[in-house]
């Protein structure tokens, strides 16, 4: 049934843009109405959109139908914008001639990633060929304003817009933001109520633009529906509590009006006490409370202010004008969203223009109220360089007589305090080398292993950053114990310096570190070295220990050592772990096969020695 609709032709290759409320009808019913009965409706029950009050709080019921016609031969892409982020639920049914294709329920009560298209405003795409006939129904139900407009798009003209209009919500934002952590941290750094109110107020206004546009949501809550519903009531209150107290400060009302003080402090009691009833009672309900208190506040606001600028307070008369600005926004913005004015614009446009306007006088009041409290801090403190320039001139003499004894007893300062430079200095060369030989094992002059477990943290996170090969070495000499039963433990120990002295000669690099990891074994760490330059070191290292010739008493020791292998590159903190362990299952093959050889970590290979044990 088209219901007197007139079709919208889509037939211009470079049609871009069409605001579609000129072609679309508009039906208001009970909530529990369904398409077919809907669909059943006499035309004369219908209206176009456009005749519609352009808002109200509150839709349980309001169903729109536009029809779309294409006759030329190729297929379009085209996206269909509701252009409010703040409906609760929007259900869309699409036809193309005649018979129904889908079904899409969006909306801010559910989660940002089951939109159709991620943008903050719902956005539905779709394609039409060749005399097509697309019909849309539509069934709004939402707590919030009704205000839709509906917008057809050719892609890359939306993605234009889009772009053009999260730069400037991005930049209004960004300065707002910026604005309130200034405020913030002059706030901090001076202990200054005012600015603790300014920032608060900023800050908090900041956070209900970005919820009532929907950068919120897609931003920061995505997953949280219920938090998008309920956080605009409550923060509308706490938004002007802050601009209360502000003013109270900004207008210095404990100074020029005690009255004025006291009514300030009751609207900010009446502020506060909206933002705990907003969470408990209706969502529309608590939204009417807000305008009406938003209205009233900013209103008294006003008269305040402008009763201060005739009283002679000069920051008052610019505050005025901000309240001005600010209240003229807020009405207007409050009478479209109760319907009492039908402007063809975004609701949020003229109270969001006042708010601007308001922030930037306030910084300017507040520029002004610092610049007048930094002279008048410069006089108090130009008064007292007089005072203490005349106690100076009363003092001269003493303080001349008193020269000779500061003098000789600077002398002695300097004297003192060059002493204990080079006492320190000392000091922090012996903690150097205290240092130094904490991180060295004592009988082999190797590093020992708390200096292996810490270079191994950082180049294990040198390679996780730089995606770099690290390789480890773990190295094992062949049978020490039965060198150590038929030679004694000082053989043994001088086997072992031996073996690190070894190291450290064919270790070249300076990131390279051999250390002793325990016992007879060794732990060698490769930086940026792959499994081919680690296994080449490795034998050669091998091949060296294998030549040394160890001299005890009348008796020479031969020696052998096996190494384990392993390298890889780091990705997580415990692959530094794995890699040891790697290293340590390669040389347990190696032992396995006969010692003195070079085994290289491989998963197959280890698994299957494993399970021949």
């Amino acid at each position: 049934m088209a219901h007197g609709i007139v079709p919208l032709m889509v037939n211009q290759p470079n049609t871009t843009r069409i605001d579609l409320k000129q072609y679309t009808l508009h039906l208001h019913t009970g909530p529990d109405r369904t398409l077919s009965q809907v669909m059943a409706m006499p035309d004369s029950a219908w209206q176009p959109a456009t005749q519609q009050r352009l808002l109200s709080l509150g839709s349980d019921g309001d169903w729109y139908h536009f029809q779309l016609l294409q006759e030329t031969t190729e297929y379009r892409n085209w996206l269909v914008e509701f252009d409010n982020p703040d409906i609760d639920e929007l259900t869309l049914y699409h036809f193309i001639d005649g018979r129904l294709q889908q079904t899409l329920v969006m909306g801010d009560t559910k989660p940002f990633h089951e939109r159709p298209i991620l943008q903050n405003n719902f956005v539905y795409p779709f394609a039409m060929g060749n005399n097509q006939r697309h019909d849309f129904w539509l069934k709004i139900e939402t707590q919030g304003t009704s205000y839709l407009p509906i917008i057809l798009w050719a892609p890359d003209q939306m993605l234009q817009h889009v772009s053009n209009d999260y730069m400037v919500r991005g930049m209004q934002l960004g300065i707002l933001g910026a604005i309130g952590l200034f405020a913030l941290f002059m706030a901090t750094t001076t202990g200054s109520f005012s600015y603790g109110y300014y920032a608060g107020y900023v800050l908090t206004m900041t956070l209900l633009v970005a919820s009532i546009n929907g950068t919120a949501f897609s931003h920061l809550w995505p997953q949280y529906p219920q938090l998008q519903n309920h956080i605009i009531a409550p923060l509308i209150p706490l938004v002007m509590a802050f601009n209360v107290l502000f003013t109270e400060k900004a207008l210095q009302l404990k100074y020029y009006s005690l009255k004025l003080l006291r009514l300030s402090r009751w609207l900010t009691l009446l502020a506060l006490l909206l933002v705990p009833v907003a969470l408990v009672i209706p969502y529309r309900i608590a939204l009417y409370l807000d305008l009406t208190a938003i209205a009233v506040i900013s209103v008294l606001l006003l008269l305040m202010s402008v009763i201060q600028a005739f009283t002679g307070n000069k920051l008052a008369r610019l505050y005025a004008l901000s309240s001005f600005a600010k209240a003229f926004g807020v009405l207007i913005s409050t009478f479209m969203y109760i319907g009492w004015l039908s402007i063809p614009m975004n609701p949020l446009t003229p109270v969001m223009l006042g708010l601007t306007t308001e922030v930037v006088f306030m910084a300017a009041v507040l520029a002004i109220r610092y610049n007048d409290e930094r002279k008048s801090k410069m006089r108090i403190q130009h008064e007292a360089l007089r005072q203490a320039e005349r106690i100076r001139e009363a003092k001269e003499e003493a303080l001349l007589l008193e020269a000779k004894s500061n003098e000789r007893l600077e002398r002695m300062v300097q004297e003192r305090t060059l002493e204990l430079e080079f006492a320190m200095r000392e000091l922090n060369d012996a903690n150097h080398k205290l240092m130094e030989q904490s991180q060295l094992d004592a009988l082999t002059g190797a590093h020992n292993r708390a200096s292996f477990d810490k270079k191994l943290q950082a180049e294990g996170r040198i390679s996780r950053r730089q995606q770099t090969p690290l390789a480890m070495l773990m190295l094992d000499i062949d049978k020490f114990k039965a060198i150590n039963d038929t030679y004694g433990h000082l053989a043994g120990d001088q086997v072992l310096k031996a073996v690190a002295d070894t190291l450290q000669t064919h270790l070249k690099r300076p990131g390279d570190l051999a250390s002793r990891f325990g016992g007879e074994e060794f732990a060698v760490i490769l930086p940026g070295t792959d499994e081919e330059g680690a296994k080449q070191l490795a034998e050669r290292l091998c091949a060296a220990v294998a030549q040394l010739s160890i001299d005890w008493g009348n008796q020479v020791i031969d020696l052998t050592v096996s190494i384990g292998v392993s390298a890889e590159v780091i990705n997580a903190d415990s692959d530094t772990t794995l890699l040891l362990s790697h290293a340590d299952e390669a040389l347990y093959v190696a032992k396995h096969q006969g010692r003195n050889q070079v085994s290289v970590y491989s998963n197959q290979a280890n698994t299957s020695i494993a399970n021949s044990q």
